[in-house]
């Protein structure tokens, strides 16, 4: 860096280069601090003191969101890209509904199932984004097509009817628990040197971008606020997997939302394709007069996103134990709320794989400790929709700065 770009940094003044990563810091500020909130409030209001951070808890935690997390990463892609699907929780149910039909009446093996389900999800996200990419039209109207089509194929399949139980090896999908190697028992030490593990690779990755940013004359953050928040991070990752460690280990979901969670941010932030997408939610003509074949990545992110419902349909199913016909219902407003909340924007070309994650636990966080609270469901959306708006407030509050 020159040093007149140092200058001007430096005259920036902190505030200004707060504001300038606001986006990627401001939402792991509120998770902790609903975190804590929930934390204290629980521990003083209640006759019977509960406390929010328990591990039986954190694991519930995970197991009930894990569905939107996953989720969230494909919609993430879908809204960078300009786009919107509705039809989620709808492929959700009709995903988990294949999968009981698939297992429990035609009695095949689960390492058959679970492929077979992937497969069906691709071809409907391939239905729908083909008449996106190419027809252009509307995702908003090809999608709630989408949605009430495939509600209407679940309620078809099952008859009106569950069908269930999963055998358990399907069941472990998603209520399943990965063993200590080490033979200790508890605490897990697996889950400790994983967690333990994790922690450091954030720390280097977060060290490896910021020098990165550096050798291309963008302005890092200030290195006090580096330390403090990679600090917080790597003792939230720890306390968690210790508590984790302490109760039954790490929950086989939890290893499937974080390989997915970094294949992502992999593929996001240093593919050709990922910033691709990113170019055609900021200006699709301009990304076309580039030579980037705009049709084709639509059509890929809807199909990327068919194959992560499916996925979360057969961990909704797995964890159900049985598919219902009213599996999925409602399940993309969560979604959509999560990636918005989580620092996308709604004119597409912004958004980041980690602050999607950090989105969806700000969701699942509040949904659990309103519930423990004894919230009603009635006050509960309304909260959550207030939420939802002040992000999108925020989101344009920052351009407009």
């Amino acid at each position: 860096m020159s040093d007149q770009t140092k200058t001007m940094a430096g005259g920036k003044g902190l505030g200004a280069q707060l504001g300038g990563h606001m986006r990627e810091s401001g939402m792991m500020m509120a998770l902790v601090a609903i975190v804590l909130f929930f934390t204290v409030i629980l521990r003083v209001v209640p006759a019977n003191p509960i406390d929010f951070l328990s591990a039986q808890n954190i694991t519930n935690i995970f197991l009930q969101n894990s569905y939107v997390i996953i989720m969230a990463l494909g919609m993430l892609l879908v809204i960078v890209a300009g786009h919107i699907d509705l039809s989620v929780g709808s492929v959700v149910g009709f995903t988990g509904a294949v999968a009981a039909y698939l297992t429990v009446t035609l009695g095949w093996p689960v390492i058959a199932v679970v492929p077979s389900c992937l497969l069906v999800g691709l071809l409907i996200g391939a239905a729908q984004g083909y008449w996106i990419a190419y027809w252009r039209i509307p995702s908003f109207i090809v999608t709630l097509a989408g949605m009430l089509v495939f509600r209407g194929l679940t309620l078809w399949l099952l008859n009106g009817q569950n069908i269930g139980p999963f055998p358990r090896a399907f069941q472990s999908l998603s209520t399943g628990f990965i063993p200590d190697m080490f033979g200790v028992g508890r605490p897990n030490m697996t889950a400790l040197a994983l967690v333990t593990l994790a922690a450091l690779v954030v720390v280097y990755v977060g060290w490896r971008a910021r020098i990165r940013d550096a050798e291309f004359g963008i302005t890092p953050e200030p290195m006090g606020v580096f330390i403090i928040r990679n600090a917080v991070v790597a003792a939230a990752l720890i306390f968690v997997g210790w508590k984790l460690a302490s109760f039954r280990g790490l929950p086989n979901v939890v290893i499937i939302l974080s390989v997915l969670t970094v294949l992502y941010a992999f593929f996001t932030e240093n593919t050709t394709t990922g910033r691709r997408i990113y170019a055609l939610g900021g200006n699709e003509k301009a990304a076309k007069l580039s030579g980037i074949k705009t049709d084709r990545l639509v059509f890929l992110t809807f199909c990327n996103m068919g194959v992560l419902a499916a996925l979360a349909g057969m961990i909704v199913a797995a964890r159900l134990n049985s598919s219902t016909p009213k599996a999925g219902a409602g399940f993309e407003l969560d979604v959509i709320a999560a990636v918005f909340i989580g620092g996308a924007s709604m004119s597409g070309g912004v958004g980041k794989i980690l602050g999607v994650v950090v989105g969806a636990l700000i969701m699942g966080v509040m949904n659990n400790g309103m519930s423990i609270m004894g919230i009603g469901i009635d006050y509960q959306q309304v909260i959550k929709g207030l939420v939802l708006l002040a992000a999108v407030i925020f989101d344009v509050y920052n351009k407009s700065k």
